[in-house]
């Protein structure tokens, strides 16, 4: 019962195409991942142009550039058009238009499968299910998010001036539980590392990266009113380069195929 509810509060979400007038401003200002984060999911797997690898939720393609940056073949499943046709593109990197729950790929084909920034919008225990499918046995399972840093002024800062005004939307607060990777005996339990990662931005970057997130307002008064809280914590916050810093905590959970 409760994962039939969690499907109906994630439809209505609308987690396929909620992301489709923010693409542009997804590219531009949405953080990439700190290295150290990519050396961890590829650690232990050979060498990386030996692997082929699947970004599930891609997106506009950061991560999945990210790793095939290290010679790594990726396959980008995402479901948005708006967003595939933002993504530049990469000569490792091939684009498939198809969701976490049924990506379209082979049975047993892929060393490491990567949701960065995008687990929390799966119907999750589905896509457990097809993650298991396609990844070969004692494959990668690696999922990934930036957190935003509250222990950092500034980004505690930005995140209460977009609570002030809308407040993150449900599924940003949709906990993630490790235990449910391994539940259904798919696979092992994840182990976690984190890293501090940073996002230096302008003005104009840091009002761009509150844009892109899809529960933030574009128009009317409570844009005003957010653009004000931004500007204003921006000049609190700027060095003499005129730029401040997002802080984050990066975190990837490794689990194993079984």
């Amino acid at each position: 019962m409760q994962a039939e509810d969690d499907a109906i509060e994630l439809h209505r979400m609308n987690p396929t195409l909620r992301f489709t007038d923010r693409a542009r401003d997804y590219v531009r200002y949405r953080p990439d991942y700190p290295a150290r984060a990519i050396d961890a999911v590829l650690g232990g797997l050979g060498d990386p142009a030996s692997l082929v690898a699947a970004d599930v939720g891609a997106g506009t393609g950061i991560s999945a550039r990210l790793l095939a940056d290290r010679g790594v073949r990726v396959f980008a499943v995402e479901p948005n058009a708006a967003m595939r046709d933002e993504a530049a593109p990469h000569p490792r990197v091939t684009w498939i238009d198809a969701a976490a729950e049924a990506t379209g790929l082979g049975p047993e084909s892929l060393d490491l499968l990567l949701c960065a920034q995008a687990f929390h919008w799966f119907r999750q225990r589905e896509a457990l299910v097809e993650f298991h499918r396609v990844l070969r046995p004692r494959g990668r399972l690696a999922l990934v998010w930036n957190s935003r840093d509250r222990s950092d002024p500034l980004t505690l800062g930005y995140i209460e001036a977009i609570h002030a005004v809308n407040g993150e939307d449900p599924a940003e607060q949709r906990p993630f539980d490790p235990e449910l990777v391994s539940a259904e005996g798919l696979f092992t339990p994840p182990e976690l590392e984190t890293f501090a990662h940073a996002q230096e931005l302008d003005l104009a970057g840091f009002i761009g990266r509150a844009a892109s997130a899809s529960y933030v307002p574009k128009e009317g008064r409570p844009f005003e009113r957010l653009m004000e809280l931004l500007a204003a914590l921006f000049e609190r916050h700027r060095d003499p380069r005129g730029r401040i810093t997002l802080r984050y905590v990066t975190k990837v959970y490794l689990a194993e195929r079984t």
